[in-house]
């Protein structure tokens, strides 16, 4: 009986120290993919990939953040994440409406992400709704936060957002779009950009979808407006 309580406890050890170890090699895995991408672009995305297996297809083309128009850069935020210079990752006022919004109206559920969480979310998790995502989206969303920067998250977001069926980042929706480069978008051009990003799928912008003419100009005096503020200017430019 000893013998076998023995090799039971030595069992039992064994797959602790297993388990143990393969958290803390996926855990000092992902803190350095985390570092690398302050750099490098990701060879793919989560959001991308079931994409592409499901039939979309993928545009794609990394670009630099010099390469991106001075346009888009403030229409995302304008449409976006308005207070995307100041915050740390999560606007809490905006949480907490979209909160009190949700309690209230349960079957149509209104999100609070900001732009770091939406670069989160895509760069490392999966789409859907379960707490577990949340809660690594949170982890992440710090963490990028930290080791990436402002300009380096805003560049990221810019670069594998989905713009379009299969249209992933700003360079592919210019090109799709107006046949031109994302450098040359113009404010009309990055504002109608800007205008799908909540359903691409849904809010087409060739042809322009009634929502995204409507709500275009609505972008472009909010970005009238948030090119005065100076933290703006200093991620925008």
């Amino acid at each position: 009986m000893r013998s076998m309580k023995k090799n039971e406890g030595g069992l039992l050890n064994r797959i602790w120290r297993f388990i143990w170890k393969t958290f803390l090699i996926l855990f000092v895995g992902q803190i350095i993919y985390i570092i690398v991408l302050k750099w490098i672009n990701p060879p793919f995305t989560p959001t991308q990939l079931s994409a592409w297996i499901g039939g979309d297809g993928l545009k794609r083309d990394y670009i630099g953040y010099d390469e991106m128009s001075y346009h888009i850069k403030l229409a995302v935020i304008a449409s976006e994440d308005q207070i995307f210079p100041d915050h740390d990752g999560f606007d809490w006022k905006n949480i907490e409406k979209a909160m009190k919004y949700n309690q209230k109206k349960p079957g149509r559920v209104r999100g609070a992400s900001t732009i770091t969480q939406q670069v989160a979310k895509n760069v490392f998790l999966w789409q859907g709704r379960s707490y577990l995502r949340k809660i690594m989206e949170g982890y992440f969303t710090q963490m990028i936060e930290w080791v990436w920067g402002k300009k380096r998250i805003l560049e990221m977001y810019l670069n594998v957002i989905e713009m379009g069926k299969g249209i992933y980042g700003v360079e592919a929706a210019a090109k799709t779009y107006f046949q031109k480069p994302a450098k040359n978008l113009n404010r009309k051009q990055a504002a109608m950009i800007a205008a799908c990003l909540p359903n691409p799928k849904k809010y087409t912008v060739k042809p322009p979808a009634p929502y995204v003419i409507v709500q275009s100009a609505r972008i472009i005096r909010q970005m009238n407006n948030l090119e005065r503020d100076t933290d703006v200017q200093q991620v925008i430019k």
